[in-house]
């Protein structure tokens, strides 16, 4: 299968590129709207900045690209920062995507940026996470989305409930690295690539 990771100018496509390679897919990076429109699948990984992140899309035509895909119910997985560009706008400044309800806000915990292995804590059915109800994965960031709708299908404890993962119709989002989370990232990932098929 075809994966097209939008190229919003930043993040860690390259190691995002290799763990769908491991999974079986064929992934390609792209800042060519139609193609991220077009695709089996869309990705959007990442890390940093979100505000950098969405003017990147912007400047690029590729939010309008996901927008429009979104809308016409084609598969799109968010990763790390991608999963908080869904949302309408973040305390990191600047505005999401607006594909779901809710904001980004930073982590209200000691210990920030939350680093680490966690472990998942599943919260209803979910494609996505089949077989990952209580595995480790690794986490690297300072926020997290809130919610304005019941999206959210796992969360992690790190001083208080985080959200680790959403999933509603073609969107599927979630905060951890699953290129850095060893055999439980891999199986996310193949995950992803029978979900997309079935959206």
């Amino acid at each position: 299968m075809k994966v097209v990771l939008a190229d919003y100018g930043a993040g860690n496509l390259r190691s995002v590129c290799s763990a769908f390679r491991r999974a079986g897919a064929t992934p390609v990076v792209s800042a060519d709207p139609r193609e991220a429109l077009d695709a089996p699948l869309t990705v959007i990984a990442g890390v940093g900045n979100s505000a950098s992140a969405a003017r990147g899309l912007e400047e690029r035509g590729l939010a309008d690209a996901l927008r429009e895909r979104a809308a016409a119910g084609k598969p799109l997985l968010g990763i790390c920062v991608g999963l908080q560009l869904f949302f309408e706008e973040s305390e990191e400044g600047g505005s999401g995507l607006g594909l779901l309800r809710g904001r980004v806000e930073r982590l209200r915990a000691r210990r920030v940026p939350h680093m680490g292995w966690n472990r998942l804590d599943a919260k209803g059915p979910s494609a996505l996470l089949a077989g990952l109800d209580g595995e480790d994965v690794y986490f690297a960031h300072s926020y997290a989305c809130v919610p304005g709708e019941a999206v959210a299908v796992a969360e992690v404890e790190h001083e208080g409930p985080v959200v680790a993962a959403v999933e509603r119709g073609p969107l599927a989002g979630v905060q951890f690295h699953p290129e850095r989370s060893a055999a439980a990232g891999a199986r996310l990932l193949e995950n992803v690539l029978a979900w997309s098929r079935s959206v």
